[in-house]
């Protein structure tokens, strides 16, 4: 009979800058981000079996060997010469394109808890190395921490962190394509009236510089950056990555009116979530 053994959270992740610097000769854009954890995760749950298989909560995700899952799991083997031997049940909570890296984090959440189980000592560095070959951002996921990011992600250097920051995650109904963003943006144009300048804080500094492309595809995006700084208790807003997640930094005591508030004069079908940078409760 299957048992529960372990369990990993996957933590999302928020953008707080993201300097885009050109294209690279692999197709790739060169680009600086800093990226922090965030008090929102997926749970994955490792129970025994004969075999390696994965299940999900959430409609919408491939159960394949296309999975990130999957393919980090693959990858593990190949590194370890061990034969993954778990049922992994996959619970989201980080909803799907909103430039929070949801599945990027289960990868990387995925081959940690592998790590554990089986005693490898595969160590930090060497598991964001392999985790590279399938996504610039899943490097980041494995060191839990919020992180400085160059080359296309995939380069890491974790920061010190003791700052408390809350904000307000808020996400319409539609994603955006992270490749599609990076094209466009050489070409991107500010639209009038929209603030696209850095906000400096006590803790950092927040830009972006994929809002440029993005904006002008969906206004409504650029509708809602103008809309939360326009509220008097939001102390910065902006797009987290390509997006279409915002975020704003608020007071604890704020953000559920803010949510409200939101639903009612932006759109009731918002989603939100209250949350945390670094990743602490």
């Amino acid at each position: 009979m299957s048992k529960f053994v372990h369990k990993e959270e996957a933590k999302a992740k928020v953008n707080l800058t993201l300097d885009v610097l050109g294209l690279r000769q692999d197709g790739f854009h060169a680009m600086k981000t800093r990226m922090a954890p965030v008090s929102l995760a997926d749970e994955l749950e490792f129970y025994t079996a004969d075999a390696y298989s994965l299940e999900c909560d959430a409609d919408g995700v491939p159960m394949d060997e296309t999975n990130l899952v999957s393919r980090a799991v693959r990858i593990f083997e190949r590194e370890t010469g061990m034969d993954s031997k778990w049922r992994v049940k996959l619970i989201k909570h980080v909803p799907h394109g909103a430039g929070l890296g949801g599945g990027s984090g289960d990868a990387a959440a995925v081959m940690r808890g592998l790590n554990k189980l089986t005693g490898a000592g595969v160590s930090h560095d060497r598991m964001a190395e392999l985790l590279s070959e399938i996504g610039s951002d899943i490097p980041f996921f494995v060191y839990e921490s919020v992180c400085d990011c160059s080359g296309r992600g995939e380069i890491v250097e974790p920061v010190e962190w003791e700052h408390d920051v809350t904000m307000l995650l808020l996400k319409p109904s539609f994603g955006i394509s992270t490749p599609e963003a990076y094209q466009a943006w050489r070409n991107a144009e500010e639209l009038p009236g929209v603030s696209y300048g850095k906000q400096v804080f006590s803790w950092g500094e927040m830009y972006n510089d994929l809002e440029k492309p993005v904006f002008m595809k969906h206004r409504f995006l650029a509708e809602m950056k103008c809309w939360l700084l326009a509220q008097a208790e939001v102390e910065g807003a902006m797009m987290s990555g390509s997006g279409s997640t915002f975020m704003a930094v608020v007071n604890e005591a704020d953000a559920e009116n803010l949510l409200k508030k939101a639903k009612q004069e932006l759109d009731p079908t918002l989603w939100g979530r209250v949350v945390k940078l670094g990743g602490d409760e």
